[in-house]
């Protein structure tokens, strides 16, 4: 004799209720093997975010000085490995179909996971460049930003900004070598305003983030202002850059 179902459930609703169960739990065994389920980054990176983001909203409102903010995020971007910040970028994805540009750089755009008590006080985008392309030699008004990269190998050049005139730029050299993946350099309006880089690897990403409105009072409109460094050479290492439209820029460096 059959043994009486719990419950008081026929056999019909007790294995409709076992195969629900059974397809459920497989159904959760896949999305968790899937990473669906699973946080995109750990909680160490998490908190890494948010430090970077106090910085940035600190840079913003004038509670830490440019230069600071550009001391204090390079030795934050020592802190984090490349592999949780491949992850927090989600960057087999997001890369995964990009579409190098003939001149310059491609910007990706990606989302970073949801994050309780992280809203960005800063921008953010991804670099994706092919060997021989730049980001080409600019400079930038009322703007912190930080490059970080993320795989490849690029030559960095960084010109301190001295002086401008309506048609030229005069700089001084400042940075001229290799990076390579965790490498980082920043800008700001103080300090390495003028930056350059080349790839020299078969593919290049960069992630860049970026804070605007950082210096009060500035007449000069929030932007990037293209010059060419190979300008009139002056005395004390300093050079005399034309002024460059972007069109031009990506022509002649791109």
């Amino acid at each position: 004799m059959l043994e009486p179902l719990p419950g008081g459930m026929s056999r019909r609703q007790f294995t409709a209720a076992t195969l629900g169960a059974l397809l459920t739990t497989r159904l959760l065994e896949s999305l968790f093997a899937c990473d669906a389920f699973a946080d995109r980054i750990k909680p160490a990176t998490a908190q890494w975010l948010k430090e970077v983001n106090q910085l940035c909203a600190d840079v913003k409102g004038q509670t830490v000085k440019q230069v600071d903010w550009q001391a204090q995020l390079e030795q934050l971007f020592t802190k984090i490995e490349l592999s949780e910040m491949v992850a927090a970028v989600d960057f087999d994805k997001v890369t995964k179909d990009v579409e190098f540009q003939e001149q310059g750089e491609r910007s990706v755009a990606f989302e970073f996971p949801k994050i309780e008590g992280f809203a960005p006080a800063f921008g953010k985008q991804i670099f994706a460049l092919k060997k021989g392309r730049s980001i080409v030699p600019h400079g930038h008004n009322n703007m912190c930003t930080a490059f970080y990269v993320l795989k490849g190998e690029l030559r960095g050049r960084h010109y301190d900004r001295i002086e401008d005139t309506k048609t030229h730029m005069v700089v001084k050299p400042t940075i001229d070598r290799k990076f390579a993946p965790t490498e980082t350099s920043t800008i700001s309006d103080c300090k390495d305003n003028v930056h350059w880089f080349n790839t020299l690897s078969d593919t290049a990403f960069v992630f860049n983030l970026h804070v605007l409105d950082v210096t009060p009072g500035t007449k000069k409109p929030t932007e990037r202002v293209y010059i060419d460094p190979a300008g009139e050479k002056l005395a004390g290492g300093l050079i005399r850059a034309p002024l460059l439209k972007a069109e031009d820029a990506y022509r002649i460096y791109g």
